[in-house]
């Protein structure tokens, strides 16, 4: 296709508002555009690549068995009400209500839409298993859109859900599911890695991410290189230190004076403690579905350690978006907790949570509440319980291996896809139910399975891309091969052009011709700019048959004639999507 006819917009200066390489090329393309802040439309270019995904992602979906459908994203509030989720959600689910006061949904996935689909249609052993999926425009109210389309309001994704009639067929759909997600990622060019994941708003009994590795990702991803350890930060365990010793006796409780000692460092170099022997405390405020203020939480954690929220709202059986740290002068009235100087002992009013690790240890320093003091020889049980002891702390990179004990490391990545086993969390308050042969009804088992489709896009971006501009891998490339007319004012160059990009295209090679009436630095750098996997330029030595031929990838640049730049064209494009067919990711 002629660039000249093409609607390309291309920009040479980074976008104010841009900082991820995807966000700043993928605009300085023209691939995206901006309506407003999280909201982008999808230009030529943009929606030949999303495209190009969309199909790998159908075609490994239809190798599975599952059938595609295509749901409302506007969703009635009755469905959510009846599986629970409507007011547990949060403030991302965009609400909205018709002119006759009914309520409704933006849809931000689907699990309810599909519940209801399966318990009206299924009724008997016989119809299951059965996964339905579809490709759609999801909605999150975001509190901070940014990094283009990696945190965006309006995303398109693709759901699926599998409807089995036991946990043994649920393992089955979701190891499917794993294993084409795998071959989805692989046809795209990225380099990913499983990771074992928290359910979040989902929920479910468990699930794993796949992470596109990115120095720029918002996922912080645990690793270790001794064992196939591999989990988000919000999911991986930090096993507790071996508790104190049977024989050491607990001390007697004393209280001395901390002056000014609001922070662990503090206190710790005060009384000449290493922070191990502390015990800080984190104060909380817990919400309603209805994100009213439902009471107060003191947790407490050895002093060096930090606090993993996400695990401690799941063990309150609470949404991330429900615990908040606490006002702590309000706090302070109803419960005797001091902000710098708040401890377990005498507490009142409020849930205590205990690090299980620190109910084995003995002789700690904890705050007295009131200022300027704090307790020395604190014992779990002899000083004070908690109503609840959980495992809250957060790993740290080095922290031993919750496998093996080997030090583990930390990398960033972008979550490009999840994948969830449900059980009956949605089947059964909605009363999705089959018969089996003795005609006994029983809860349909699910499992869900979401990919971000455009944030995939972005994902392939942050991995492909140098400091001229993107290097699409051949599977998601918007065109195979841009030829560059150096003189399109000369008729010899405009007529080889033409002859190689008839040739090109008789052999399945998707092509751009530029034509434009632009100085050669200009094409060159938009080309660069756009990424196109090979490039033919065709210049002075047109009247010789003979072309200059280049990899978007490679630095090399090589003079061949137009007979062999097609068939070099020909053989690596085509080469590459056998590479990252279906057939040769099959067994992955």
């Amino acid at each position: 296709m002629k660039m000249s006819k093409m609607y390309i917009r291309t920009l040479r200066e980074t976008p104010a508002e841009a900082v991820l390489p995807s966000h700043i090329l993928m605009i300085r393309t023209g691939m995206i555009r901006k309506l407003v802040s999280g909201v982008y439309g999808y230009m030529p270019l943009g929606k030949r690549v999303l495209d190009k995904v969309e199909k790998i992602v159908k075609e490994e979906m239809d190798a599975t068995g599952a059938q595609e459908i295509l749901m409302s994203a506007l969703q009635p509030a009755e469905l959510w009400q009846e599986s629970g989720r409507w007011g547990a959600y949060g403030p991302e689910m965009w609400r909205v209500k018709d002119r006759n006061e009914r309520e409704f949904c933006l849809g931000p996935t689907h699990e309810e839409i599909f519940t209801d689909i399966i318990r009206t249609g299924v009724s008997s052993y016989r119809q299951l298993p059965v996964t339905l999926y579809q490709i759609q425009t999801k909605y999150r109210d975001e509190a901070r859109p940014r990094f283009g389309l990696m945190r965006s309001r309006e995303f398109i994704m693709k759901d699926a859900y599998s409807f089995d009639r036991d946990e043994e067929g649920l393992d089955e759909s979701y190891k499917t599911m794993y294993d084409a997600y795998t071959r989805v990622f692989t046809r795209c060019g990225l380099k990913f890695r499983p990771v074992e994941a928290d359910t979040g708003a989902i929920g479910g009994n468990g699930s794993h991410e796949f992470t596109a590795l990115a120095e720029n990702g918002e996922s912080s991803i645990v690793y270790c290189e001794h064992c196939d350890m591999a989990a988000t930060d919000e999911r991986a365990e930090l096993r507790d230190d071996p508790p104190s010793s049977e024989s050491e006796a607990m001390l007697p409780l004393e209280e001395v004076e901390t002056p000014g000692t609001k922070t662990i460092e503090a206190v710790a170099d005060y009384l000449k403690l290493d922070k191990k022997q502390t015990i800080k405390a984190l104060l909380y405020e817990t919400y309603d579905d209805e994100g009213t203020l439902s009471g107060y939480v003191a947790a407490f954690i050895r002093g060096d350690r930090e606090a993993n929220v996400i695990k401690l709202a799941n063990a309150l059986g609470i949404q991330e978006h429900q615990i908040a740290f606490a006002d702590e002068e309000k706090m302070s009235v109803l419960t005797g907790c001091v902000g710098g100087f708040t401890g377990p002992i005498g507490l009142k009013n409020c849930r205590i949570i205990a690090d299980s690790e620190i109910v084995g240890l003995k002789n700690l320093c904890a705050g007295a509440n009131h200022s300027d003091h704090h307790y020395i020889n604190v014992n779990y049980g002899r000083d004070y319980t908690a109503d609840m002891v959980v495992n809250f702390k957060m790993i740290q990179e080095g922290d031993p291996c919750p496998v093996c004990g080997q030090p583990v490391k930390f990398t960033r990545g972008i979550e490009v896809g999840q994948v969830f086993k449900l059980g009956t969390k949605y089947s059964h308050p909605m009363h999705a139910v089959y018969k089996d042969e003795n005609m006994k009804e029983h809860d349909i088992v699910m499992g869900c399975y979401g990919i971000g489709v455009s944030r995939t896009m972005a994902a392939v971006v942050e991995q492909y891309h140098d400091d001229d501009g993107i290097i699409w891998p051949v599977s998601v490339a918007p065109y195979h091969v841009i030829i560059t007319v150096m003189k399109t004012k000369d008729e010899t160059q405009m007529q080889l052009a033409e002859k190689i990009e008839r040739e090109c295209a008789a052999q399945g090679i998707e092509v751009m011709l530029d034509d434009r009436d632009e100085r050669p630095g200009v094409k060159f750098k938009d080309a660069d700019l756009l990424g196109i996997p090979v490039r033919i330029t065709v210049g002075r030595k047109a009247g010789d048959g003979i072309v200059e031929y280049k990899l978007r990838k490679d630095a090399d640049k090589t003079e061949l004639s137009a007979e062999d730049a097609v068939k070099n064209a020909s053989e690596y494009i085509k080469g590459e999507l056998a590479r990252y067919s279906h057939e040769a990711v099959a067994d992955l």
